[in-house]
């Protein structure tokens, strides 16, 4: 097939994957947690839970918990106090008992009424977060990505493997029923022999401008929200949600909502991580603060098929109901899975006609809560392990881009040595930028290069480089334990 075929084929499925999927569309609230309260479950035991992170996602994570009669929300975990009052302010909505604050995480895990965390903290607190309240015999739900740093994954999985704790990654896709039966219809081999996951993320992010340094606003306790991270000024760019754009807290859009679409794609190949990888990308048309790419292309080759992942910050031409989504190429034909807040996925005939559709979708909270009541690990729908390795293949793509180099924008051919997936998506990168109005003869991109990995030692071998961008300095007393 030429490139030119391969690159039509591939925009040409894109269309009509959209259109599958957009043709019988139905939002629901994510995880479905609007249930009535006739199939919600109901027992005699309760876990008494504290949520940790109320910016946010937090209040996501209570609202979840609150339609789980086998829940008491006991405790509440911010460094910000001003969170507070939203929190118990929806636990009253909901008929339930005023929560405990707490504004250390270290004094919450003394509490022995909480039996279970879930931690909806920044990510650069996710991995020490869950490690400690696993120290502490709590059971954990820790937020997408479960890592700031490649690392810290498998130290969370280290954790609870040695204190038998029961631990629940939040790629809520995976408690999606019709994901679920997407990937299993895959698995099946009803599209032949695999070639490709492609994963989107084409989520408008606006510039967040240039602020300012300045002191912490009042009852926020600085020190404590910077944890693991090095001491730096209080500055609103690098606090509530810009954070993601910063280095030293976040991972950019690949792990925030990109990390999802990973984890279907992964899952979809049916694969651990890769051995080689390769990015570029930049961050295009914005003057501001942030340092994490908006733009990002990145190839994971696995040798008999390739993941390929792209991340557009930028305005992009609607793809309807795929701007955020997965696509699985066979050889008998490709699935269409949408992003985790639609109820399903669309399998199609190498023709692009549409073969099986599959619909439902999931609680991932009451999925965790049912496996901490059980005490079977078997029964979460995404353990820590799968967590680790979809969040991992996040922190390499940005690795090979963090080690990259500014270049003028080449010809195609000139991307990778050899993989037609990797080229033509340089020409769609290029293209998308155009369409942005930006000039390519005046700018460069950064160019990361093509690392060899190893997926059992989890090392890039002999290159130094790589490999200390697998972990980070932690700041005393927050320290991530190298060994447990």
């Amino acid at each position: 097939m030429s490139q030119h075929t391969r690159r039509s084929f591939l925009e040409h499925t894109l269309a009509v994957a959209a259109a599958g999927i957009a043709s019988s569309t139905r939002r629901l609230p994510a995880q479905d947690t609007d249930a009535p309260s006739s199939t919600r479950p109901r027992s005699t035991e309760r876990v008494g839970l504290a949520i940790i992170g109320l910016h946010g996602r937090g209040i996501d994570h209570l609202d979840a918990y609150t339609f789980d009669d086998r829940v008491e929300v006991i405790a509440l975990c911010d460094v910000d106090s001003a969170t507070f009052g939203k929190a118990q302010r929806k636990l009253a909505e909901r008929g339930r008992p005023v929560a405990k604050p707490y504004s250390d995480i270290r004094k919450l895990l003394e509490d022995k009424s909480v039996q279970a965390v879930s931690i909806a903290a920044p990510n650069h607190w996710h991995a020490l977060a869950g490690i400690w309240a696993m120290q502490a015999g709590k059971d954990v739900y820790v937020e997408k990505p479960v890592s700031h740093t490649f690392v810290e994954g498998r130290r969370l999985e280290e954790a609870r493997a040695k204190y038998g704790r029961t631990c629940q990654a939040g790629l809520q896709s995976r408690s999606n029923a019709a994901y679920r039966q997407a990937i299993q219809y895959v698995h099946d081999g009803k599209i032949g022999k695999l070639s490709l996951a492609r994963g989107l993320c084409y989520k408008r992010r606006k510039s967040i401008g240039h602020l300012r340094d300045a002191p912490a606003p009042r009852g926020v306790d600085y020190d404590l929200w910077l944890g693991p991270a090095p001491k730096r000024p209080f500055n609103p760019n690098r606090f509530h949600y810009n954070w993601h754009w910063n280095w030293d807290y976040g991972n950019g859009d690949i792990g925030n909502q990109g990390v999802h679409q990973m984890d279907v794609a992964r899952w979809a190949l049916n694969k651990e991580l890769p051995p080689n990888v390769v990015s570029f990308g930049g961050r295009f048309g914005y003057e501001d603060d942030g340092q994490t790419p908006n733009t990002l292309v990145c190839f994971f080759d696995y040798g008999d098929s390739h993941l390929l992942f792209e991340v557009r910050g930028l305005e992009t031409a609607p793809v309807q109901e795929l701007m955020v989504g997965t696509i699985v190429y066979g050889s008998e034909g490709f699935v269409a899975i949408a992003n985790e807040d639609i109820d399903h996925a669309v399998a199609f005939d190498a023709k692009g006609s549409i073969v099986q559709r599959f619909k439902g979708s999931g609680n991932h909270f009451n999925n965790f809560i049912s496996a901490v009541l059980s005490g079977r690990q078997s029964d979460l729908h995404c353990p820590i392990i799968e967590g680790h390795l979809s969040s991992g293949m996040c922190h390499l793509a940005n690795i090979s881009y963090q080690l990259g180099e500014s270049r003028p924008f080449p010809q195609a051919s000139s991307v990778a040595r050899e993989g037609m997936d990797l080229n033509e998506a340089f020409n769609r990168f290029e293209q998308h930028l155009a369409a942005n109005t930006l000039k390519l003869a005046e700018i460069t991109y950064k160019k990361g290069p093509q690392l060899s990995f190893d997926p059992r030692e989890e090392t890039f071998g002999s290159d130094a480089a790589a490999n200390a961008l697998l972990t980070r300095e932690y700041r005393q007393p927050f320290v991530v334990p190298e060994h447990l």
